[in-house]
């Protein structure tokens, strides 16, 4: 998929639409950058660092939809940026217990 800033399917083509309604929503019900954590002053225009940019949680060069809503979130301009095509670090993952380590109901070695 071409995902040069040209070509982008959520700037062009059939999901354009869908992305362009999807960032009013976002914009209007959304107050606290996803990246950093702090405040996103949404009166502030681009192309300064700190304005308000909608951020790819899975970026689309990464398989990402172009527009699905839950598919992205408010950021402040230089944290999308310097998030890149990165992918959040995975949550951890929960140890799950094996038969193995459960102790045994006898000793099947004992006369």
């Amino acid at each position: 998929m071409n995902t040069d800033r040209i070509g982008r399917p959520d700037r062009t083509g059939a999901f354009r639409m869908q992305f362009e309604a999807n960032k009013k929503i976002i914009l209007a019900s959304q107050s606290i950058c996803a990246i950093c954590g702090r405040p996103v002053d949404k009166s502030i225009k681009s192309p300064d660092p700190m304005s308000p940019s909608i951020d790819h949680i899975i970026p689309i060069a990464k398989g990402g939809h172009p527009s699905d809503i839950n598919n992205l979130q408010l950021t402040h301009r230089a944290c999308n940026r310097a998030k890149g095509t990165k992918l959040a670090p995975d949550q951890p993952v929960e140890k799950v217990n094996m038969n193995r380590m459960l102790p045994h109901s006898r000793n099947w070695m004992r006369d």
